[in-house]
């Protein structure tokens, strides 16, 4: 297989992971409809910057580690899944807290900066999207990669993740989902919280289940 045919299976494999449901997506929609176009969009940003990371300690060789360093994963996980599980205890928390929206469509209580790092946060808390990462690479990237491919796949990572939670802000966005999520504000954001505390408290459960 070519390093061109290698890079496009790596993608395919990458957006077909991007677009099953988890936390990231729950996010990503969660403030598209609850806060604004712009703040999904930050969100997404987030989550691309997120995949470039991951592309490239997968370039470095993450996932020979993890296999080697049992112990390592688990704190991984646990580390992980008490993120996702604060997360949740925030969103549910602010459940029945009205949301304030100024004139330009944004929130008065919400930055694109920090929707911007609630994505990339969000993104890197969950190890187990490191070990997606560093499987595919390693089944599908040639042993000896020429020098582009370590230039060209963190961008064409970054397109993926982005270019596919843009996608979903921008679906979540238009103003009947939004009326409806403000009229069902407090159950919805519970609804998420629960989605999120439940794949957090998964993540710490079977921590020490050390197969990669």
């Amino acid at each position: 297989m070519s390093a061109s045919a290698s890079i496009a299976g790596i993608l395919a494999a990458l957006l077909l992971g991007a677009m099953s449901p988890g936390p990231s997506f729950v996010m990503v929609a969660r403030n598209a409809i609850g806060l604004s176009r712009g703040d999904g969009i930050a969100t997404a940003l987030g989550m691309g910057v997120g995949g470039i990371f991951f592309s490239g300690i997968a370039l470095a060789g993450l996932y020979t580690l993890l296999a080697s360093v049992a112990w390592l994963y688990v704190a991984l996980k646990v580390a992980g899944g008490a993120y996702l599980v604060y997360l949740a205890v925030r969103i549910w928390r602010g459940a029945a807290e009205p949301i304030v929206f100024d004139r330009a469509g944004g929130t008065g209580r919400h930055g694109l900066s920090r929707s911007f790092w609630l994505g990339l946060t969000t993104q890197l808390s969950n190890p187990k999207t490191a070990v997606v990462y560093g499987s595919i690479f390693v089944a599908l990237l040639p042993q000896h990669p020429p020098v582009w491919c370590y230039v060209a796949l963190p961008p064409l990572v970054f397109a993926i993740e982005a270019g596919w939670y843009t996608v979903v802000a921008w679906c979540f966005s238009g103003q009947r989902p939004r009326d409806m999520y403000l009229r069902a504000k407090k159950w919805i954001d519970r609804a998420a919280s629960g989605v999120i505390a439940a794949l957090g408290l998964r993540l710490i459960l079977v921590a020490n289940r050390n197969t990669l």
